[in-house]
């Protein structure tokens, strides 16, 4: 635990004598309990942050015993995505007779506060993504809470485990460039998680090794609504005047499948030729991209791995059966199908050997 002014765990005494507030004050601010100003609880936010104060049950339970629990800190449950981390994550778990406690982030107008609150309950909490802010993380580390990171950059005395992104997507989007594609978009934005700016910047090296100019990403939400909205504009857009770009683009490289599998069908089902007049890729290999018209070609990343990696990491922390923080990068597999124009003709031999899943 991080120490208080004294040299020991900080206490809700510290807290109140930072805050300059009374015991009950703090109390009902920590515990959500009773009303209080919303000057009164700024001031023990402000001084609950700057102490790096956890709660007494989990100081406790993190010093004398285990609840055998482990947190699992999501930003969202929606998409295909989650459902085969989670699976991967409390198969491992269940087999070790460890529980999962799930806190999901997103429109938590005060995810810090329940988090903090998390660690009271748990031996251990893992975070993927962008679910928590880097303030958060780190006090959560500097409070002792044994931590692993999934699909988040690096932390120091943090576990982190991620998927290889940027070498595949550059070796992607490369061979749809020697293909003859001159207008690629990568859709998706950078700035929403470290993993999808690791594809962009594969996708940026692959023009820059050509001497292209890097393409703008179009910043959209990695949602199905937002795969369709983009094969919109694409529909109206004229050679010269698109309003997804300077011209009409010859291929989408989409930052996942959901993105992509709404895009693809949107065109398709308004007269659009993929890949003949359009090429359009995605990301994860979820169980659509197998199945739709014409096939999507994708990157597979370990999904239920990650999920069981992140579980044992996290035991290996809190039993202390390893205390020196490591990085795991998993491989990703290259997909190639039809919808990518790549694909060698039907029937060439050693071709689903060869050059279906190419492990990166």
């Amino acid at each position: 635990m991080a120490p208080g002014p004294t040299g020991r765990p900080a206490t809700i005494y510290d807290v109140a004598a930072r805050a300059n507030l009374s015991i009950a004050t703090v109390s009902r601010v920590l515990q959500g309990t009773g009303p209080v100003s919303a000057k009164a609880r700024a001031k023990v936010d402000e001084a609950a942050r700057e102490l790096n104060y956890v709660p007494l049950r989990a100081a406790r339970s993190l010093a004398v015993q285990r609840h055998e629990a482990h947190g699992l800190v999501l930003p969202d449950l929606a998409g295909p995505f989650y459902g085969d981390l989670l699976m991967g994550y409390e198969r491992w778990a269940g087999e070790h007779g460890q529980s999962v406690v799930i806190t999901v982030t997103h429109s938590n107008p005060d995810p810090r506060r329940t988090v903090m609150d998390l660690a009271g309950r748990v031996d251990g909490i893992v975070v993927h993504g962008n679910a928590l802010d880097l303030p958060t993380v780190q006090s959560l580390r500097k409070a002792g809470v044994p931590l692993v990171l999934i699909a988040h950059p690096p932390v120091r005395g943090c576990d982190s485990i991620r998927s290889e992104s940027a070498a595949s997507a550059e070796k992607l989007t490369t061979r749809l460039l020697e293909h003859g594609r001159t207008n690629l978009h990568f859709i998706g934005d950078p700035a929403s998680s470290y993993d999808v700016s690791e594809r962009y910047a594969g996708f940026g090296a692959a023009h820059e090794r050509r001497g292209l100019l890097v393409p703008k990403p179009v910043r959209v939400p990695l949602t199905e609504e937002a795969g369709r909205e983009v094969a919109e504009k694409v529909l109206t857009a004229t050679s010269g005047r698109a309003s997804v770009g300077r011209k009409r683009p010859d291929g989408l490289v989409c930052a996942n499948d959901e993105l992509a599998l709404a895009a693809l069908t949107t065109l398709t089902a308004n007269g659009v030729e993929v890949p003949g007049d359009i090429v359009v890729t995605g990301w994860d290999d979820v169980m659509a991209a197998r199945y739709v018209s014409p096939g999507l070609t994708t990157v597979r990343q370990p999904m239920a791995d990650l999920g069981r990696v992140a579980a044992e990491r996290l035991h290996e922390r809190v039993t202390g059966a390893r205390t020196r923080a490591r990085n795991d990068v998993l491989p990703t597999e290259l997909v190639l199908r039809n919808s990518c124009g790549t694909r060698p003709p039907d029937g060439a031999v050693g071709w689903a050997r060869d050059e279906q899943m190419q492990e990166l």
